[in-house]
Protein backbone atom coordinates (compact mmCIF):
# COMPACT_ATOMS: atom_id res chain seq x y z
CA UNK A 1 0.00 0.00 0.00
CA UNK A 2 2.75 2.43 0.97
CA UNK A 3 4.72 1.56 -2.17
CA UNK A 4 1.66 2.25 -4.32
CA UNK A 5 1.22 5.68 -2.71
CA UNK A 6 4.86 6.54 -3.23
CA UNK A 7 4.55 5.55 -6.87
CA UNK A 8 1.82 8.15 -7.36
CA UNK A 9 4.07 10.99 -6.14
CA UNK A 10 7.39 11.22 -8.03
CA UNK A 11 10.32 13.16 -6.73
CA UNK A 12 9.30 16.73 -7.55
CA UNK A 13 12.85 17.95 -7.11
CA UNK A 14 14.11 15.93 -10.08
CA UNK A 15 11.04 14.89 -12.07
CA UNK A 16 10.21 17.04 -15.09
CA UNK A 17 7.14 17.44 -17.22
CA UNK A 18 6.61 17.87 -20.92
CA UNK A 19 7.90 21.46 -20.80
CA UNK A 20 11.23 20.34 -19.35
CA UNK A 21 10.69 22.28 -16.11
CA UNK A 22 10.72 20.59 -12.69
CA UNK A 23 7.26 19.64 -11.50
CA UNK A 24 7.49 21.85 -8.43
CA UNK A 25 8.21 24.86 -10.65
CA UNK A 26 5.24 23.96 -12.85
CA UNK A 27 2.96 23.67 -9.83
CA UNK A 28 4.00 27.06 -8.47
CA UNK A 29 3.58 28.63 -11.91
CA UNK A 30 0.11 27.10 -12.17
CA UNK A 31 -0.91 28.55 -8.79
CA UNK A 32 0.36 31.99 -9.81
CA UNK A 33 -1.43 31.79 -13.15
CA UNK A 34 -4.71 30.80 -11.49
CA UNK A 35 -4.44 33.70 -9.09
CA UNK A 36 -3.75 36.15 -11.91
CA UNK A 37 -6.79 34.89 -13.83
CA UNK A 38 -8.95 35.30 -10.72
CA UNK A 39 -8.31 39.06 -10.57
CA UNK A 40 -11.22 41.41 -11.16
CA UNK A 41 -11.28 43.99 -13.96
CA UNK A 42 -10.46 46.81 -11.54
CA UNK A 43 -7.49 44.85 -10.19
CA UNK A 44 -6.22 44.23 -13.73
CA UNK A 45 -6.51 47.94 -14.54
CA UNK A 46 -4.80 48.85 -11.25
CA UNK A 47 -1.94 46.48 -11.99
CA UNK A 48 -1.47 47.95 -15.48
CA UNK A 49 -1.57 51.53 -14.16
CA UNK A 50 0.89 50.69 -11.38
CA UNK A 51 3.29 49.06 -13.83
CA UNK A 52 3.11 52.08 -16.15
CA UNK A 53 3.49 54.63 -13.34
CA UNK A 54 6.53 52.88 -11.92
CA UNK A 55 8.73 53.39 -14.97
CA UNK A 56 11.28 55.98 -16.01
CA UNK A 57 9.20 56.68 -19.14
CA UNK A 58 6.33 57.86 -16.95
CA UNK A 59 8.61 60.22 -15.04
CA UNK A 60 10.24 61.60 -18.21
CA UNK A 61 6.83 62.14 -19.85
CA UNK A 62 5.69 64.16 -16.86
CA UNK A 63 8.90 66.16 -16.85
CA UNK A 64 8.42 67.05 -20.51
CA UNK A 65 4.74 67.79 -19.97
CA UNK A 66 5.37 70.14 -17.03
CA UNK A 67 8.22 71.90 -18.80
CA UNK A 68 6.21 72.53 -21.97
CA UNK A 69 3.15 73.63 -20.00
CA UNK A 70 5.13 76.13 -17.91
CA UNK A 71 7.07 77.50 -20.87
CA UNK A 72 3.94 77.92 -23.00
CA UNK A 73 2.09 79.74 -20.21
CA UNK A 74 5.03 81.79 -18.97
CA UNK A 75 5.94 85.37 -19.76
CA UNK A 76 8.31 84.20 -22.51
CA UNK A 77 5.38 83.03 -24.61
CA UNK A 78 3.60 86.38 -24.32
CA UNK A 79 6.01 87.88 -26.81
CA UNK A 80 4.53 85.67 -29.53
CA UNK A 81 2.01 87.54 -31.64
CA UNK A 82 -1.66 86.56 -31.20
CA UNK A 83 -0.83 84.10 -28.42
CA UNK A 84 -2.78 84.21 -25.19
CA UNK A 85 -1.62 81.78 -22.42
CA UNK A 86 -4.51 79.54 -21.40
CA UNK A 87 -3.10 78.88 -17.88
CA UNK A 88 -0.96 81.81 -16.72
CA UNK A 89 1.02 81.82 -13.48
CA UNK A 90 0.36 80.39 -10.87
CA UNK A 91 -0.89 77.62 -13.24
CA UNK A 92 -4.20 76.87 -11.51
CA UNK A 93 -5.36 74.52 -14.28
CA UNK A 94 -2.12 72.53 -14.12
CA UNK A 95 -2.42 72.29 -10.35
CA UNK A 96 -5.97 70.94 -10.63
CA UNK A 97 -5.03 68.41 -13.32
CA UNK A 98 -2.02 67.17 -11.37
CA UNK A 99 -4.07 66.91 -8.16
CA UNK A 100 -6.75 64.84 -9.88
CA UNK A 101 -4.09 62.63 -11.45
CA UNK A 102 -2.45 62.10 -8.05
CA UNK A 103 -5.80 61.18 -6.45
CA UNK A 104 -6.75 58.59 -9.06
CA UNK A 105 -3.22 57.26 -9.30
CA UNK A 106 -3.16 56.76 -5.52
CA UNK A 107 -6.48 54.90 -5.69
CA UNK A 108 -5.21 52.55 -8.40
CA UNK A 109 -2.00 51.95 -6.47
CA UNK A 110 -3.98 51.15 -3.29
CA UNK A 111 -6.15 48.68 -5.23
CA UNK A 112 -3.01 47.02 -6.59
CA UNK A 113 -1.44 46.92 -3.12
CA UNK A 114 -4.57 45.34 -1.65
CA UNK A 115 -4.47 42.64 -4.29
CA UNK A 116 -0.77 42.03 -3.62
CA UNK A 117 -1.48 41.87 0.13
CA UNK A 118 -4.16 39.22 -0.39
CA UNK A 119 -1.76 37.29 -2.61
CA UNK A 120 1.00 37.50 0.02
CA UNK A 121 -1.41 36.37 2.75
CA UNK A 122 -2.47 33.41 0.61
CA UNK A 123 1.16 32.44 0.09
CA UNK A 124 1.81 32.79 3.83
CA UNK A 125 -1.15 30.55 4.67
CA UNK A 126 -0.02 28.01 2.10
CA UNK A 127 3.52 28.11 3.49
CA UNK A 128 2.15 27.62 7.02
CA UNK A 129 0.09 24.62 5.94
CA UNK A 130 3.09 23.05 4.22
CA UNK A 131 5.24 23.63 7.31
CA UNK A 132 2.60 22.05 9.55
CA UNK A 133 2.37 19.02 7.27
CA UNK A 134 6.17 18.75 7.23
CA UNK A 135 6.21 18.91 11.05
CA UNK A 136 3.59 16.17 11.28
CA UNK A 137 5.51 13.99 8.84
CA UNK A 138 8.74 14.58 10.79
CA UNK A 139 7.00 13.62 14.05
CA UNK A 140 5.61 10.46 12.46
CA UNK A 141 9.07 9.59 11.12
CA UNK A 142 10.67 10.10 14.53
CA UNK A 143 8.04 7.85 16.12
CA UNK A 144 8.80 5.13 13.59
CA UNK A 145 12.52 5.51 14.28
CA UNK A 146 11.79 5.35 18.03
CA UNK A 147 9.78 2.16 17.60
CA UNK A 148 12.62 0.64 15.60
CA UNK A 149 15.08 1.70 18.31
CA UNK A 150 12.92 0.07 20.99
CA UNK A 151 12.73 -3.07 18.89
CA UNK A 152 16.53 -3.11 18.73
CA UNK A 153 16.79 -2.58 22.47
CA UNK A 154 18.13 0.97 22.39
CA UNK A 155 14.84 2.79 22.81
CA UNK A 156 15.51 4.12 26.32
CA UNK A 157 18.83 5.68 25.30
CA UNK A 158 17.26 7.32 22.24
CA UNK A 159 14.27 8.65 24.19
CA UNK A 160 16.44 10.35 26.78
CA UNK A 161 18.01 12.62 24.16
CA UNK A 162 14.87 14.71 23.45
CA UNK A 163 11.52 13.04 24.14
CA UNK A 164 9.63 16.21 23.14
CA UNK A 165 10.48 15.55 19.51
CA UNK A 166 8.15 12.55 19.56
CA UNK A 167 5.15 14.74 20.44
CA UNK A 168 3.14 16.85 18.03
CA UNK A 169 3.75 20.59 18.26
CA UNK A 170 0.99 22.56 20.01
CA UNK A 171 0.52 25.43 17.56
CA UNK A 172 -1.70 27.53 19.85
CA UNK A 173 0.70 27.23 22.78
CA UNK A 174 3.68 28.01 20.54
CA UNK A 175 1.93 31.10 19.13
CA UNK A 176 1.10 32.42 22.62
CA UNK A 177 4.69 31.87 23.76
CA UNK A 178 5.94 33.68 20.67
CA UNK A 179 3.62 36.63 21.34
CA UNK A 180 4.96 36.85 24.88
CA UNK A 181 8.58 36.71 23.75
CA UNK A 182 8.46 39.08 20.79
CA UNK A 183 8.39 42.83 21.51
CA UNK A 184 5.22 44.67 20.46
CA UNK A 185 3.63 41.46 19.19
CA UNK A 186 -0.06 41.62 18.15
CA UNK A 187 -2.39 41.27 21.11
CA UNK A 188 0.22 42.18 23.71
CA UNK A 189 0.77 45.33 25.73
CA UNK A 190 4.27 46.81 25.49
CA UNK A 191 6.06 46.49 28.78
CA UNK A 192 7.34 49.60 30.52
CA UNK A 193 10.98 50.25 29.93
CA UNK A 194 12.90 51.08 33.11
CA UNK A 195 14.60 54.40 33.27
CA UNK A 196 18.30 54.72 34.00
CA UNK A 197 18.82 54.13 37.69
CA UNK A 198 16.18 51.40 37.99
CA UNK A 199 13.10 53.69 38.08
CA UNK A 200 10.26 52.68 35.81
CA UNK A 201 8.69 55.26 33.56
CA UNK A 202 5.25 56.55 34.68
Amino acid sequence: MRAAQLGRWPDVATATGESGLPLNVQRVAKLEEEQLRARSISERIAAAVTRAAGTATFAIAHLVWFTVWIVVNSKWARGIERFDPFDPFPFNLLTMVVSLEAIFLSIWILISQNQMTRQAERRAHLDLQINLLAEQESTATLRIVHDIAEHLGIGDRASRRNPALLEETDIEHLASRMDEALPDAPGTVPSEQPRPGGVASP
